[in-house]
């Protein structure tokens, strides 16, 4: 299992300390926390899913959204227009998959990760970045394990999934079951996504796994995975990672309120204990 270099806990302690107090001073002047949604994939629709889940955070959570897009299209690997405003962002949320972005673009998530602000991942963002060999950014390739605790990407120190005719069943861990991000969760909920094989070497470290999934059908010899867990970044950033996130998973309850929880836990805000309830997806799955 591979390590990184941690601040210390008394360090690490002072910091969100620091974070919590940065935002009752933003809460007591009536500003709203600003989550950013990076997004860029060729198969899960990540550019229509998130924005139904920023609608909810704007329409209920009092949270202030922004999306960023792939241009012209979600097929676009080399442009992100717009990640200026991560220089702004309280979150930054990443659901990306085989991006080439340039250097004038990258600096700025180099520049937020590097800040120790909270990071939230989904599926694909294990391999965000797909560099060739030789190109001075080829070490985004491994964005997942540095950024998200996640292996990064696929083939030697990567991961594999049991086939896209598979499912997979998710469950809470019970030693986690008063987690906050787990709050309303259901105990045990299907997801259309294929499981992904992260064992034994991720997460990394220091993560805390909250949900493991079973693979239904699966083509080959499958064990148990997690699905989600928590880290931090080896600059003291709080992180949730999920490798669920096919565009059907959000329409069960139970991974809308993770999300919802997820958000919250990692602005360092309350979690909601009732919430505003299940809301309509429905975005199609593409084909890659």
């Amino acid at each position: 299992m591979k390590t990184f270099p941690f601040l210390s806990c008394l360090t690490l302690l002072l910091f969100f300390l620091v974070l919590d107090s940065d935002a009752q001073r933003r809460g007591d002047r009536g500003e709203k926390p600003l989550v950013v949604f990076v997004t860029g994939d060729h198969e899960y629709s990540s550019e229509a899913t998130m924005p139904l889940i920023a609608a909810e955070l704007e329409k209920h959570y009092n949270i202030r959204t922004r999306i960023l897009k792939s241009a012209p299209d979600h097929n676009s690997e080399e442009n992100i227009p717009g990640l200026e405003v991560l220089q702004e962002a309280d979150l930054a949320v990443f659901f990306l998959r085989w991006r080439r972005l340039p250097a004038e673009q990258i600096k700025y998530i180099d520049a937020y990760l590097k800040s120790g602000k909270p990071v939230m991942g989904f599926r694909t963002s294990t391999h965000a970045f797909n560099y060739p060999a030789g190109h001075p950014l080829v070490k985004w390739n491994e964005f997942g394990e540095f950024a998200l605790g996640a292996p990064g990407g696929w083939g030697k120190g990567g991961h594999t999934h049991y086939g896209h005719n598979s499912t997979t069943e998710v469950t809470l861990i019970k030693d986690q079951a008063k987690h906050p991000v787990l709050t309303g969760v259901s105990a045990k909920f299907p997801a259309a996504s294929w499981l992904y094989h992260v064992l034994p070497d991720y997460p990394v470290k220091g993560a805390t796994p909250l949900l493991m999934g079973r693979a239904i059908r699966p083509d080959k010899e499958a064990v148990d995975n997690p699905v989600a867990w928590t880290w931090c970044t080896p600059a003291g950033g709080k992180v949730f990672m999920t490798t669920l996130g096919h565009p059907a998973d959000f329409n069960e309850e139970a991974l809308q309120r993770l999300v919802i929880n997820a958000v919250h836990w990692s602005l360092g805000k309350p979690v909601p204990v009732k919430w505003a309830g299940k809301f309509a997806m429905n975005v199609p799955y593409r084909e890659p």
